[in-house]
C-alpha cells in the first residue's frame, strides 16, 4: 500500500482563557486569522501551515499528557473525508492503535481520528467541513 499525501498540517495548543490567547496571536504575534470555531481560532502560520489555540475541553485534576504546559496535538490535515479514512486503514495496517476511530465531530465541522506517536504525543488525522476553510496550495 502507498502512502496516502498530507495536504496541509496544523498544530493546536490548548488554553483555558481564549480571549487573552486569541488576543495575544492576533493582536501581539500578528497572526492572520483564517478560521473561528468559536471555542477554536486557527491562524496562518505561512504557505500551507497552521496554528490553531483552542479552548481546553475538560477541567482536569492535573493536566493530561497532551495538554501540559508543552503539549500539543499535531494534526496531519487531508483534502477529503475519504482521505483521513485512508490514512485510518494505511496506519491500521501498520500496526498503529486508534484511540478514536474516523468520525464527524459537529462541534468544529471536521472528520477525525486520533493515535498516539510512540512517547505518548497525540496525533490527529482530519479533514475541514467547513467551505470557508482554505484549501491546500
Amino acid at each position: 500500500m502507498q502512502r496516502p499525501p498530507i495536504a496541509q498540517q496544523v498544530t493546536f495548543l490548548y488554553t483555558n482563557d481564549t480571549a487573552r490567547s486569541f488576543a495575544f496571536y492576533e493582536d501581539v504575534v500578528g497572526l492572520q486569522r483564517v478560521l473561528d470555531q468559536g471555542a477554536a481560532r486557527i491562524y496562518r502560520t505561512g504557505g500551507d501551515a497552521y496554528l490553531g489555540i483552542c479552548e481546553t475541553s475538560q477541567v482536569q485534576q492535573g493536566p493530561a499528557p497532551d495538554r501540559k504546559p508543552g503539549g500539543v496535538i499535531f494534526t496531519f490535515v487531508c483534502r477529503t473525508q475519504a482521505e483521513v479514512d485512508v490514512w485510518h486503514g494505511y496506519l491500521e495496517s501498520r500496526g498503529v492503535a486508534f484511540e478514536k476511530a474516523p468520525a464527524l465531530n459537529a462541534r468544529y465541522n471536521i472528520y477525525n481520528c486520533f493515535f498516539r506517536d510512540p512517547d505518548g504525543y497525540l496525533l490527529e488525522i482530519q479533514a475541514f467541513l467547513d467551505p470557508t476553510w482554505p484549501k491546500p496550495a
